[in-house]
């Protein structure tokens, strides 16, 4: 049983990383807008976020240098989409490329760094409770704060005459506009706010996850969070449910390994994003069904003097 504990909360540690990214992916297309440079932005959040660690000793500050990180490459990404009107499925792969190369070249000297050991963490009685405390209760606080965050984004989008205004924008930025909304400036508050939560869950990962820097540690997670809003349906508790399904998926490989199940590890490595095309397609076959619940402007440029 003690096996199913630590798989459990392996699949919550690794959902964490794409639940983040994902619901900043979400709040990006709520407002019409495709960010395909999740990838670049959660490298380089990765990498600033690490260098901020070791030169400072708190991980708190790694959190907030990657934030920032991905807040500045989203805003720059914003400002190219929404204000120059370049398309966003090239400006954003442009994004992946530049944050892959940048981080490769600028993390080199950071390849050997070591982080000081960190605490661990648990929560008081609960953290002591035979299998569900290592599964459930023994986590690092960002855990918890996926959590939070995703029901925080559902009373935002839901219940709030800020999400009420946030969706108009996404299904019809023109009537928005109409209505006297800034809807180029809400566009890029989002895609701003979008790239922070990128950024810190790559920041999470360099500094906490996986607790060291080597180049291309993302690997694909961006693009499986950028799937991942399609997956849900653009819907918060489907894009974290999903993430841990993805999460629990990829912990998988490793669990039937230390099982001695007898499977190439090139296949065990590929399970996630086998599963992240099945899904997809699976998805794909009722169209309908995707129409009704994305986002009426997603992909498509606004044109205030149109």
């Amino acid at each position: 049983m003690d096996s199913y504990a630590l798989l459990l909360a392996a699949t919550l540690n690794a959902g964490t990383v794409l639940a983040i990214a994902s619901l900043g992916l979400l709040i990006n297309e709520k407002v019409g807008i495709v960010n395909l440079g999740a990838e670049g932005m959660m490298l380089c959040a990765a990498l600033a976020g690490f260098a901020a660690v070791v030169h400072t000793g708190s991980v708190l500050a790694g959190f907030v240098a990657g934030m920032a990180a991905g807040a500045l490459l989203a805003a720059l990404f914003g400002v190219l989409v929404i204000w120059l009107n370049t398309n966003q499925y090239a400006t954003g792969l442009a994004l992946s490329l530049f944050g892959a190369g940048f981080s490769a070249f600028a993390g080199t000297g950071y390849v050997q760094a070591r982080l000081p050991e960190q605490a661990q963490w648990a929560i008081p009685v609960l953290g002591d409770l035979p299998l569900v405390g290592p599964a459930l209760f023994r986590h690092h606080p960002m855990v918890y704060l996926a959590m939070a965050l995703t029901m925080a984004l559902i009373w935002l989008l839901y219940r709030t005459r800020t999400g009420l205004v946030l969706r108009s924008v996404g299904e019809s930025p023109e009537s928005a506009h109409a209505l006297g909304y800034p809807v180029r400036r809400i566009r890029l508050a989002a895609v701003v706010a979008g790239g922070a939560l990128c950024g810190l869950s790559g920041a999470y990962l360099s500094t906490v996850y996986t607790p060291l820097w080597v180049e291309g540690m993302v690997a694909g997670k961006g693009w499986i969070a950028l799937a991942l809003t399609t997956f849900a349906t653009w819907r918060p508790a489907r894009v974290l449910l999903g993430a841990y399904l993805f999460g629990g998926v990829t912990m998988l490989q490793f669990h039937l390994q230390g099982a001695g199940v007898n499977v190439p590890s090139q296949f065990l490595t590929m399970m996630p994003y086998v599963a992240t095309i099945v899904v997809l397609a699976l998805i794909s076959r009722n169209p309908a069904w995707i129409r009704v619940n994305m986002p009426s402007s997603i992909g498509k440029p606004f044109y205030p003097g149109g």
